[in-house]
């Protein structure tokens, strides 16, 4: 899965000689919670987050009147107070690096460079969970198996097998990472909904057959 793929484009810069007060407005305006920082030629320089804002902001306790303040507030500007340096990704890089870099990092969304260093996009947590949602399929319901299975190769095909044998179509297969040397891992498979019967006859024989961890059904998500 890669950045280019999921990334937000057509996104909102500032240059580092912008005021606080313009970076605030667009935000504002724009709905979002920050704003990558670019030179001239449309490279990467830094980034500014409404935190940055808020902090470098005067306390509401301030003796300053308005016209003090307003001042103030026009004569910070982006670079004084913006992230220089910020950590960020490629387009051709994976979602995956992406969700491990804003994890390590406790960073909301990391701009993303093509490879002449222009800031092309931004990807955000956010997009990381609609990854997940699109992936799994769990927006068109159906149910969740849990299956404990042998970490040898070949030991996921028995269940696939046994799932076609059932009539069971297969939205999504999951599986949690384990080291080699860990004997079991756990696999997460959805499967599309089925008619009552068929599905209480699945679960009773996958149930006896494998190390069933449980079952969960999630109804359709209707998008609005």
């Amino acid at each position: 899965m890669l950045v280019a793929n999921w990334m937000s484009e057509g996104i909102v810069t500032i240059t580092p000689d912008r005021s606080m007060m313009k970076a605030s407005k667009l935000m504002k305006d724009k709905g979002i919670s920050r704003l990558p920082v670019v030179d001239e030629a449309g490279k990467i320089v830094g980034i500014i987050s409404d935190r940055d804002i808020k902090d470098a902001s005067p306390s509401k306790a301030t003796t300053l009147d308005m016209h003090e303040l307003y001042y103030l507030l026009s004569e910070i500007k982006i670079r004084d107070i913006m992230t220089k340096k910020p950590v960020t990704i490629r387009v051709d890089e994976t979602v995956e690096k992406a969700a491990v870099l804003m994890l390590e990092g406790n960073f909301g969304g990391l701009p993303v460079l093509d490879e002449n260093d222009i800031v092309v996009g931004i990807i955000t947590d956010t997009d990381v969970f609609k990854v997940l949602v699109e992936i799994s399929g769990v927006y068109e319901g159906g149910a969740q198996v849990c299956l404990h299975i042998s970490n040898e190769p070949g030991s996921l095909s028995p269940v696939l097998e046994f799932l076609k044998e059932y009539g069971a179509r297969i939205m999504s297969v999951m599986s949690r990472n384990v080291p080699e040397t860990v004997g079991m891992k756990d696999v997460y498979i959805r499967i599309r909904d089925m008619e009552k019967p068929e599905f209480k006859r699945l679960k009773e024989e996958m149930n006896k057959k494998f190390q069933v961890q449980y079952w969960a059904v999630d109804p359709v998500h209707r998008v609005v």
